[in-house]
């Protein structure tokens, strides 16, 4: 193939100032990312990138805990990332859901399946919709409660993971009338000695700690 005929030399070509910084933020996200599909996340990333929206990228890399029979590709990581990409809306746009869903290289089919278990039209509320992706973590009430906790919560990671007991309280019940082995009255007894045990407290908020001893006194 012939050489054209005008050659550009380094001072010629005009790279933007911010490209480097651009680049090297783009490589740390996809490093503790790690991407199933590099291409599908990076134009997820970059179209958040210019909208000015939550990037998807984990907060750190996660080691593999699934076998290939059991994974969905569904992790705490990567349901931390759609946390913060819609929790600042009530409802999401089951549309854009999934676009964000893709994005993260997730099979479209599970994403289906999930939202089976509570099935909407349009719009679905997002807290609802990060439960039944606990539910799905989680396979049972406890651990998708577990799950809850460690995503939802201010405090550092290794600790008490506490949320709003308004907001446990709230999925505790969604998730529990999805599971037709538990009865509406032992959730309602639950939670009711929960709040006795947190009546004391000021700040109305509940931990793991809280949850798992209680669990095992009823």
């Amino acid at each position: 193939m012939p050489l054209p005929d005008t050659m550009f030399c380094a001072q010629q070509i005009h790279i933007p100032p911010e490209l480097p910084d651009i680049l090297k933020q783009f490589t740390k996200a996809a490093i503790r990312t790690q991407p199933a599909d590099v291409l599908q996340w990076s134009a997820g990333y970059f179209s958040a990138l210019s909208r000015g929206d939550p990037l998807p990228v984990k907060d750190r890399i996660e080691m593999p805990v699934a076998t290939q029979k059991t994974d969905t590709g569904l992790t705490q990581g990567l349901l931390k990332v759609l946390h913060k990409q819609c929790s600042h809306k009530r409802y999401v746009e089951l549309a854009d859901l999934e676009e964000k869903w893709k994005n993260l290289c997730l099979p479209v089919e599970n994403f289906r399946a999930l939202l089976q278990l509570d099935p909407c039209k349009d719009k679905i509320e997002w807290i609802k919709f990060l439960a039944l992706g606990c539910s799905m973590l989680g396979g049972s009430l406890n651990s998708s409660m577990k799950h809850l906790c460690e995503i939802l919560t201010a405090d550092p990671e290794g600790g008490p993971a506490r949320i709003p007991f308004e907001t446990f309280s709230y999925v505790y019940r969604y998730l529990s009338k999805l599971d037709s082995d538990i009865l509406q009255g032992d959730t309602e007894t639950y939670l009711a000695t929960l709040k006795d045990t947190l009546e004391s407290r000021k700040n109305g908020m509940i931990g793991l700690a809280d949850f798992f001893i209680l669990k095992r006194k009823v």
